[in-house]
């Protein structure tokens, strides 16, 4: 069974509308209008609306830059949002960076529900969880404030500091901050014997190591996938596999976990969207999900 998930705790965070390839969202009180190449259908509302509601707009340059155009110069440039469930609190520091992203993946939060959920169910005591290309720690985040000690580990400098930023913000600390490229790292961890109760995979389409390795994700989740799972603890783990890329569906994600770990138990797959309160749904990745628990 395909599951589409789309998060239910969020309030600083709001999808307003979306569609001729745009998107208006609410983040804390600010709203922005940024590009979106998944929205191929029209808006609800209408460009009047949409003018009079937002603050911000990015105008893109080039396939990865552009501009932010402010209607208040008034408007910051950077502010907080706080995302709280059932289990945990935690805060994000987001910016107005020149590639449209302002460091927060809103949809993620169907898997932050998941790791801190299965973080508190778990026996062992302070587990282990690995979290790779984990860009500025949302995740990462939900693990430390369930109670996990949490590996973090992004290939750019920058995105891992924003995220320790995020940490302090969040009121944590002690997450174990690796700036290295995630297929490396996760070799070196399989040669130690290394274990981890929780992985976290959340794979570029195209990416590059510190030291200018490249990750294309058809050419290398396959092997990824066959060295994580031997980082698993037998006894109790999860696993998330989230992708973002057009070419892929969640069978393919089926196919990757069951082929590297053919005795997996309680396997999920689907699909993660945003639901707009204009009402439409703007699809954003697909996962795949298992745990092992002592309890359950």
């Amino acid at each position: 069974m395909i599951q589409l998930l789309t998060p239910t705790y969020w309030k600083d965070y709001e999808l307003i509308d979306c569609g001729d390839f745009e998107k208006l969202e609410r983040f804390g009180n600010i709203i922005l209008i940024r590009p979106e190449p998944q929205a191929v259908w029209s808006k609800n509302l209408s460009t009047a609306e949409w003018q009079k509601l937002h603050h911000i707009k990015f105008k893109g340059r080039s396939a990865t830059a552009g501009d932010w155009i402010k209607k208040d110069s008034k408007t910051p440039d950077r502010w907080h949002v706080e995302y709280t469930n059932n289990d945990i609190s935690i805060k994000f520091r987001l910016a107005l960076t020149s590639f449209k992203h302002l460091g927060i993946f809103p949809e993620q939060a169907v898997n932050w529900d998941y790791i801190s959920n299965h973080i508190k169910g778990f026996s062992t005591p302070s587990p282990k969880v690995l979290n790779l290309f984990a860009y500025t720690g949302g995740a990462s985040l939900a693990a430390r404030a369930a109670g996990a000690d949490i590996t973090h580990v992004d290939s750019i400098k920058q995105v891992v500091t924003w995220a320790n930023e995020n940490q302090e913000l969040s009121g944590l600390k002690d997450i174990r901050w690796m700036v290295e490229d995630a297929l490396k790292f996760v070799k070196r961890e399989v040669k130690r014997g290394k274990k981890y109760n929780g992985i976290i995979l959340d794979p570029p389409a195209y990416g590059n190591g510190p030291n200018g390795e490249k990750w294309k994700l058809e050419d290398n989740i396959n092997e990824m996938m066959s060295d994580v799972i031997q980082l698993l603890d037998t006894e109790e783990h999860f696993l998330i596999l989230n992708t973002y890329s057009l070419g892929f569906s969640s069978v393919i994600i089926e196919n990757l976990i069951k082929n590297a770990y053919p005795s997996v138990q309680n396997l999920e797959i689907g699909e993660l969207y945003l639901q707009a309160t204009a009402g439409s749904k703007l699809p954003l990745g697909v996962f795949g999900k298992f745990y092992k628990n002592k309890k359950r």
